[in-house]
């Protein structure tokens, strides 16, 4: 009998051992990993010479990640990210000497190349929630700017920015959602009024 009570604790503490190790084989991250995803980019431009309401983008990005511990890894990317705005009544006001009048409707499209590199941090004792955060830089690759008397641009080249946000992170596929905000006064004309760039992004995509 006490044999037989030793062998069944034997197997049970080894069936439990072997459940732990394979639960903790899934949760855990290579070291190296490399992903790209396509964004929905739901953003806008803050100041007067712009409307508040978002607009409707995309962006596409790819990325490598550094898990380095179990709680903490980095993940430098590249992408390219398109933008637009609805130009306010206060445009025309501010800049008249620049912006034709009237109730057309004007709007402005740009495309970024953007670069960055985000911090991970793992939450629970899973790695699969990755609560991320750090500093990017958008470089403008093209501007088109409706209603305007002149060619010149209007916007400055590089936009310098912080994002955060979530990812849920499986074993291929990814998806979550970020929140970027730009900390440079984007308008290249004068200092009458700044502009901030804005964005909420829902992407998903593939990790190898």
């Amino acid at each position: 009998m006490k044999n037989s009570l030793t062998a069944l604790f034997l197997l049970t503490s080894l069936f439990a051992f072997s459940q732990r190790n394979s639960k903790n084989d899934f949760e855990k991250e290579n070291f190296f990993r490399v992903g790209f995803n396509a964004a929905i980019n739901i953003n806008r431009i803050n100041g007067k010479s712009f409307d508040e309401e978002f607009s409707f983008d995309y962006g596409v990005r790819g990325f490598i990640q550094f898990n380095f511990s179990h709680k903490f890894g980095i993940q430098p990317e590249v992408g390219f990210v398109q933008s637009s705005s609805t130009q306010s009544n206060d445009f025309s006001d501010i800049y008249d000497d620049i912006a034709l009048g009237g109730d057309q409707v004007k709007k402005a499209k740009l495309d970024y190349l953007e670069i960055g590199t985000l911090l991970n941090y793992n939450l629970g004792v899973t790695q699969r929630i990755k609560l991320q955060f750090g500093p990017q830089m958008g470089m403008l690759l093209n501007e088109k700017v409706d209603s305007l008397k002149t060619s010149q641009s209007i916007f400055k080249n590089g936009d310098f920015s912080l994002a955060a946000g979530i990812m849920f992170q499986l074993p291929l596929v990814h998806f979550g959602a970020r929140f970027e905000q730009g900390l440079t006064n984007v308008n290249d004309i004068d200092n009458r009024d700044t502009w901030r760039s804005q964005a909420f992004q829902i992407f998903a995509g593939i990790t190898f």
